[in-house]
């Protein structure tokens, strides 16, 4: 595997913002900057050994500054939702930025996927990684603690992108890392995710209201469009918008899904499968949920090479803790002690099917 660094552009105060291109032997390349930990390019083979870039982006810097929708980004340092922006840790209330409507979402203002990370090329277990590395000071975005991250980006030769999430904190805090990467397996630019199918290895999920926080019941996913436990057309569901709860409450899937893998272990989260290309996404992971989100608030937002993106163009499977975890006792628990290592694994393996 071999990993290049170039010039992506550069910041109102001089620094630069890298742009990493990681590529093996198979055709695959991802290209990564330093600026949010965003993935800005994944090129794909398909089944006739075709590629195309299926994860959906911008062009240029100034774009990804902005980045609204959080394409390809690295989250945190508390990723999805936190309800009522607040939370308390050792009898002590902390407040957080309303940024969606009367919630937190994805770090606040100035989250991980806005600074830039102090990046390298290393050689780890006789691999070359990306580093990225970062300080969140303590009281940043709310959030108490001297927090320390590491993230390594790594490509396989069996296609599998892999990002490892290492954190350490001076101060008990919370944190919950992710990757906001919206994919579309047959190209960033080929519109609706019609004509996808998924499996999540999950027989649970948690339900949200209106405002997309979960409610704390934890459901059984049989019987309802959020039974993916055999593989079914994502649109299959999608049909019963009008009528299911739901995915009116999510506006489509906007959903934690709890994963039937005990804790500990980097186990099978996901698999998507594209019709029309037979190019296979499998997601792997040792994090205790999965964010499933259909891209339902992309609104004709102009991307890369001229693409338009439109509601229902892509697809996002975010490992996580769950949404507001840390306003639910009964969750598991995104907090992390002075003196603990927060370390957590998530691997994007392309393939294809017959």
């Amino acid at each position: 595997m071999k990993i290049k660094r170039e010039v992506f552009g550069t910041m109102e105060d001089g620094r630069t913002v890298s742009l990493f291109t990681l590529s093996n032997q198979n055709g695959m390349t991802v290209k990564i900057i330093d600026l949010g930990g965003i993935i800005v390019s994944i090129v794909a083979p398909d089944r006739e050994g075709r590629t195309a870039d299926v994860v959906l982006g911008y062009d240029n810097l100034a774009d990804y500054r902005e980045n609204p929708v959080y394409f390809g980004a690295l989250i945190g340092r508390y990723g999805n939702r936190v309800g009522g922006a607040e939370f308390e840790l050792n009898g002590t209330v902390y407040h957080l930025l309303k940024n969606d409507g009367d919630n937190h979402l994805h770090g606040g203002g100035v989250g991980f996927d806005k600074v830039l990370w102090d990046s390298s090329i290393i050689e780890e277990d006789g691999t070359r990684k990306l580093e990225l590395r970062y300080l969140s000071e303590d009281g940043e975005e709310g959030y108490p603690g001297n927090l320390s991250v590491r993230v390594l980006y790594s490509l396989s030769e069996d296609n599998a992108l892999s990002i490892e999430y290492f954190a350490t904190t001076d101060q008990d805090t919370v944190v919950n890392l992710t990757n906001h990467a919206y994919f579309n397996l047959a190209g960033h630019d080929a519109g609706s995710i019609t004509g996808h199918r998924l499996r999540l290895y999950a027989d649970r999920f948690t339900p949200v209201d209106s405002a997309c926080i979960p409610t704390g019941e934890i459901r059984p996913v049989k019987g309802s469009p959020m039974d993916f436990t055999v593989m079914r057309p994502i649109s299959e569901g999608l049909s019963r918008e009008d009528t299911d709860e739901q995915l009116q409450n999510g506006c489509g899937y906007d959903h934690n899904f709890v994963l039937d893998h005990p804790a500990g272990g980097v186990e099978k989260a996901a698999e998507v499968v594209c019709d029309r290309t037979c190019r296979q996404l499998t997601v792997w992971t040792d994090k205790p949920g999965v964010q499933f989100y259909t891209g339902n608030h992309l609104d004709n937002i102009p991307g890369k090479g001229g693409a338009v993106y439109g509601k229902r163009n892509a697809f996002c499977l975010e490992t996580q803790y769950f949404p507001d975890s840390v306003n639910n006792e009964h969750f598991p628990s995104p907090v992390l002690r002075k003196g603990e290592r927060y370390h957590f694994t998530t691997i994007y393996q392309f393939s294809t099917v017959e």
